[in-house]
């Protein structure tokens, strides 16, 4: 078993991605850090596959972009990406909503409850 140098967090966002004339698809991303994530998608893709990335974080908000993401395994309808290039404002995102996951789940922000 390999050690990852970041921790790994459960989701399941709604992403999109596409590789120029290679391959593209949508799926959903699992397993979230701030260098990578895993995606379960019906799409086959091969390891070492460079691709465009976007994952939607919430309804409200532009997708996240990730500019250049490497396929790093593939198999039984799940991919492992490593992200390559992230614009800086996108960059920023992304360090924001893991930030949001490393919080406890009761401290974690919820807009759906209300408050009294």
């Amino acid at each position: 078993m390999e050690n990852r140098k970041d921790t790994r967090f459960p989701v399941q966002f709604r992403s999109s991605f596409s590789s120029a004339n290679i391959v593209s698809g949508i799926g959903v991303l699992r397993d979230l850090s701030i260098r990578g994530c895993r995606v379960l998608s019906a799409t086959q893709v091969k390891p070492g596959t460079a691709m465009e990335l976007r994952i939607e974080i919430t309804h409200e908000s532009p997708m996240l972009q990730i500019k250049q993401a490497v396929v790093r395994w593939s198999r039984d309808g799940n991919f492992g990406l490593e992200f390559v290039n992230i614009l800086g404002d996108e960059w920023a995102r992304l360090q924001r909503v893991v930030k949001e996951l490393e919080k406890e789940p009761f401290q974690r922000e919820n807009k759906d409850d209300e408050t009294v």
